[in-house]
């Protein structure tokens, strides 16, 4: 589903050309080539999941975590805390958040926290997008290791409220804000993602992360466990090889996710 980059186009000396930079206290990582927005979730196949409360497990190149993905949702909420990324070459990135809709719609609502790489250089910033909008980072510090609560909500109409705290900082923002477009309500989820795109379209390398969980995960106040069409999302590469592992819920609210390959 989503990234979110707003984008500032600057003229580099030298030999450099073009550089690529995020508007936010620490700026995205350039990636050879130019960006759009992400988007909803870029599946490759979903099936009927037999046993552990699942309805269905789907792949995607893009996302991975657990999803409800029939019925009406009009909030998401978990914890979480930021992980370190591990940097050792080439520009890769990392999102975890909270959102709405991105399942079986084209708009996403949605506020979380990346890690992304320059290099050998990791870089942490929180953010919310409302998709297809641009995404809007906040100015605040993140570091590794930072705890996170967030929250996404439906008001009414074309209205959302989205909630982000880092406890660890001290910090929190409450925005609300408008879709532009009559809102799906159709999924609700906790995500990893690899957000999108190269300039080719492609999804972009996700930084290694290791092992970071998902805590007190719910849709509409009740155990994201307990969700309607409840889908574990398995993220893969183009060669079908998982670029992370999923976790069974423990408690229908518990997660983990673990770091295997970028791309």
């Amino acid at each position: 589903m989503l990234r979110r980059w707003c984008i500032v186009l600057a003229m580099a000396a030298l030999t450099f050309g073009l550089a690529l930079t995020a508007s936010s206290a620490s700026a995205a990582p350039s990636y050879g080539g130019s960006f759009t927005p992400g988007g909803p979730i870029h599946l490759v196949g979903s099936n009927a999941a037999h046993g552990r409360g699942l309805r269905f497990q789907a792949e995607s190149t893009n996302w991975s975590g657990y999803a409800g993905t029939t019925g009406r949702y009009t909030s998401v909420s978990a914890s979480w805390t930021q992980p370190a990324g591990t940097c050792s070459r080439g520009d890769q990135y990392a999102a975890f958040w909270v959102g709405l809709d991105g399942y079986s719609s084209s708009t996403v609502e949605q506020t979380g926290s990346e890690v992304d790489c320059v290099g050998r250089t990791a870089q942490y910033y929180a953010w919310y997008e409302m998709y297809p909008g641009p995404s809007e980072n906040y100015s605040n510090t993140v570091r590794a290791g930072d705890h996170f609560t967030a929250t996404v909500t439906y008001l009414s109409g074309e209205k959302f409220s989205l909630y982000i705290a880092d406890t660890t900082r001290g910090w929190s923002h409450t925005t609300d804000a408008s879709l532009g477009q009559a809102p799906s309500l159709s999924s609700a989820e906790a995500i990893v993602e690899a957000p999108c795109c190269t300039a080719s379209g492609g999804i972009l390398p996700l930084t290694d992360f290791g092992t970071m969980s998902f805590t007190g995960s719910t849709a509409n106040g009740s155990a994201i466990g307990n969700a309607s069409g409840l889908t574990e999302i398995i993220m893969v590469d183009n060669a079908g090889r998982d670029k992370d592992t999923i976790s069974a819920l423990s408690g229908g609210e518990n997660f983990s996710a673990t770091w295997l390959r970028s791309n």
